[in-house]
């Protein structure tokens, strides 16, 4: 119990350093690729983001999406990957291989779709490499280059807000 603690502390102190280092970029690159970083206690319906990426023109091959589970019972065959803690070590390190490949990939886009504080999904979060962060609101505002004020059951308005927002810094393809 006491390891747990000290375990946590330390990565809490790795977030807090990594975040306040962290430079942000944007450029005016099309977003090719999607990346979801979501909690599968807060969100159970994995035809959402189909629906959002198809929505934003991405190919399907290009979506993935990943889901923690703070509590044991895994959702097999419903996630591409599921993790949950015990996935995360000290300081950051992620011991699971497929999980680091997500947070190796560059995607374009990387939305973060969860409201519970929960610091492996922050730790994910800026972890991950990717070109340009979305999220709803959380506590911490160094996470994501892009908020969007939204309750976790109003889907259809966060998905039309990030239409809205990649529109007007172009980042949507016109398919015409």
């Amino acid at each position: 119990m006491i390891l747990k603690g000290f375990k946590e502390k330390s990565n809490k102190k790795y977030l807090n350093k990594m975040l306040s280092e962290r430079e942000v970029y944007v450029d005016d690159s099309k977003v090719e690729s999607l990346g979801i970083i979501l909690n599968s206690d807060e969100v159970d319906d994995f035809e959402l983001f189909r629906g959002l990426a198809t929505y934003l023109h991405i190919r399907p091959n290009k979506l993935k999406v990943i889901a923690f589970s703070p509590t044991k019972n895994e959702k097999p065959n419903f996630w591409e990957l599921c993790f949950s803690a015990k996935d995360i070590g000290w300081n950051g390190t992620i011991k699971n291989t497929e999980l680091q490949a997500f947070l190796d990939k560059s995607f374009d886009v990387l939305i973060s779709y969860y409201a519970n504080d929960e610091l492996e999904l922050k730790l994910l979060t800026g972890l991950s490499n990717a070109k340009f962060k979305i999220g709803i609101l959380q506590t911490d505002t160094r996470l994501n280059d892009l908020i969007i004020k939204t309750h976790l059951d109003e889907f259809k308005v966060f998905k039309k807000e990030v239409f809205k927002y990649l529109t007007i810094l172009n980042k949507i393809k016109n398919e015409q």
